[in-house]
């Protein structure tokens, strides 16, 4: 069986709140891991009114509160923004308080615009050249404390936290190799270089302390209502979502529109098609199939599954259903 994880991006929708998204959040992972997802990943993001995840250790903090045995982790960490001690310092304390149970996916991009990167950095000394560095460093903090070790992490040295390295191109793919860590591809949003960068992930793998053989996990929008039709229509809530983004204009997350795609011009929906390609929506029947055979061409070791739909209760009954299409496909 392809085991199934949630991505979530703990959107905050028009007629709510950031409170009212993160007890959604919750709540969420609550029935996740009731439903048996492998874990619960968040993401960082910054001036975005729409998401709201950009504390991520502190969101982990209160998913891993509420459930008890699933994972719980970043999905991911934008390593750029930070110094590698303070992700090391924050992490190791997750672990402390949920030992065993704490993923860190580490990224290169900012999560964000560039006058707010420059806010979140104060310089911009830091950047996506220096990322291997970083994430060396940071993997150091993780090791065991060695006598003389001037620099600890404390809490941090010799904790139990699985890391990730998540791409969206050949670069992330071939740097997780290199390091010997599981790798994890943005397809839900980027899938133009998925199979390149499987490709080149598995080819140029080196086992290390971390893992013997290489294990890849990729992202894809699921959305499984009782119908097709219905489906179609949670979708254009992240379809709208996305044409906002592309406009400059990122917002709340807004409710559904029936035929939202006939509203479009022919542009807006190419634009819509590429990044969205990596979707699978209709009824359990009909994502059972698509899935099916997309798994028989793509050789993956684990699926996470993002489902931005605005109503809470179609969101739950979307990875309920998506849950019994991957007990269909195990079968």
């Amino acid at each position: 069986m392809i085991p199934f994880s949630v991505l979530d991006l703990a959107p905050i929708v028009h007629g709510g709140d950031a409170a009212s998204a993160l007890r959604s959040t919750r709540e969420l992972a609550v029935h996740a891991e009731r439903w048996g997802y492998r874990r619960y990943w968040l993401a960082e993001h910054h001036n975005m009114p729409g998401i709201a995840s950009a504390a991520t250790a502190i969101v982990i903090a209160h998913v891993a509160a509420a459930t008890s045995a699933m994972r719980v982790g970043a999905g991911g960490i934008m390593l750029p923004n930070h110094a590698p001690l303070m992700i090391a310092e924050q992490f190791g304390t997750l672990d402390a308080l949920f030992p065993g149970r704490i993923d860190l996916g580490l990224g290169r991009a900012p999560g964000t615009d560039p006058r707010t990167t420059r806010a979140l950095r104060r310089a911009l000394a830091g950047d996506v050249d220096t990322f291997p560095d970083d994430v060396v460093e940071l993997l150091g903090y993780f090791a065991p404390a060695q006598a003389g070790q001037v620099v600890q992490a404390v809490p941090g040295a010799g904790a139990d936290v699985d890391v990730w390295i998540l791409g969206s191109s050949l670069f992330g793919a071939q740097l997780a190799a290199a390091l010997g860590l599981p790798f994890a591809f943005a397809s839900h949003f980027a899938p133009a270089l998925l199979v390149q960068a499987l490709e080149v992930y598995r080819g140029r793998f080196r086992p290390s302390a971390r893992l013997d053989r290489p294990y890849a996990m990729i992202g894809a929008n699921v959305i499984v209502a009782d119908t097709d039709a219905e489906a179609r229509r949670l979708l254009s809530s992240l379809q709208q979502a996305f044409i906002a983004l592309r406009r400059g204009r990122p917002g709340l997350l807004p409710p559904p529109i029936d035929d939202y795609e006939q509203r479009l011009t022919p542009q807006e929906r190419a634009g819509l098609a590429e990044p969205l390609a990596c979707s699978f929506v209709g009824s359990p029947d009909t994502v059972h199939r698509e899935l099916a055979a997309f798994l028989a061409r793509v050789d993956v070791d684990e699926l996470i599954v993002s489902a931005m739909i605005h109503d809470q209760g179609a969101r739950l009954r979307s990875y309920e259903l998506a849950a019994g299409v991957r007990d269909r496909l195990a079968a």
